[in-house]
């Protein structure tokens, strides 16, 4: 039996799948990941600084202006849309199948593509806060604003992501691992496992559908029940419609 064989099996035999994804599955959108060796080049040789430090909380206070830029040319992909892993796993869940997704991603593609229970580990681009005043502010106006966005108060809006050397948000992680902990079946996409504390989610779960979908080797493959290397999008794709 196939790899998308057993994975459709493993599906349909549960009823409370999460889903825990990474970067890959934003790539697959075209939103480029910065942790890669070619985003980090990029980084330094234009800005001079890794990404850990020009997504740091002190650098984000110190060099605000800087932040923005790089945050506004890397992050806000404003014309990116979900692609067949969102819309894939969108689907799981209106069927019954899915109860959560817990993703690294900041993009909003997921709820995009229609999820309705996404736990958003590291935040989105789509919040946007004064920190004065904490008047909301969507992506377009920080877009659409020349260098640092200005609440009309004048306290600077910050993104509601979180930045290095920020903590997690404690009821989005607990929401998460709450998830997890019932699940029948985690799918894991998307994601090299090295991002922690959100690649230790892995280890909340106890069940024995434990499924990694990713293009390269991660550290938990040797415990994994079913490990597929391959386009992520793909591979969910292929699934869901072989659910019939």
């Amino acid at each position: 039996m196939s790899g998308s064989d057993t994975l459709v099996n493993m599906i349909k035999d549960s009823r409370r799948i999460v889903f825990l994804g990474g970067a890959g599955v934003s790539t697959e959108s075209g939103i480029p990941d910065f942790r890669s060796e070619n985003g980090i080049f990029d980084a330094i040789r234009e800005y001079g600084y890794p990404p850990e430090t020009l997504l740091s909380r002190s650098f984000f206070d110190r060099n605000p202006e800087v932040f923005f830029k790089y945050y506004k040319s890397l992050l806000m992909s404003s014309d990116a849309k979900p692609n067949k892993a969102h819309l894939a796993l969108a689907k799981l869940e209106q069927i019954g199948k899915l109860t959560a997704v817990a993703t690294q991603n900041i993009d909003g593609l997921h709820t995009a593509a229609g999820s309705k229970n996404v736990y958003e580990l590291h935040g989105s681009i789509k919040r946007n806060y004064c920190m004065r005043c904490h008047k909301f502010y969507d992506d377009s106006f920080v877009a659409a604003c020349d260098g640092v966005p200005h609440c009309s108060c004048g306290g600077i809006v910050k993104p509601d992501v979180v930045l290095y050397e920020e903590g997690l948000d404690s009821d989005t992680l607990s929401g998460a691992i709450t998830h997890i902990t019932r699940a029948d079946m985690l799918i894991v996409g998307g994601t090299s496992l090295q991002v922690y504390p959100a690649a230790g989610l892995i280890e909340y779960y106890y069940g024995d559908k434990l499924v990694l979908i990713n293009k390269s080797i991660t550290q938990y493959d040797v415990i994994a029940n079913l490990v597929i290397h391959d386009s992520i999008g793909m591979v969910l794709d292929k699934a869901v419609a072989g659910l019939g």
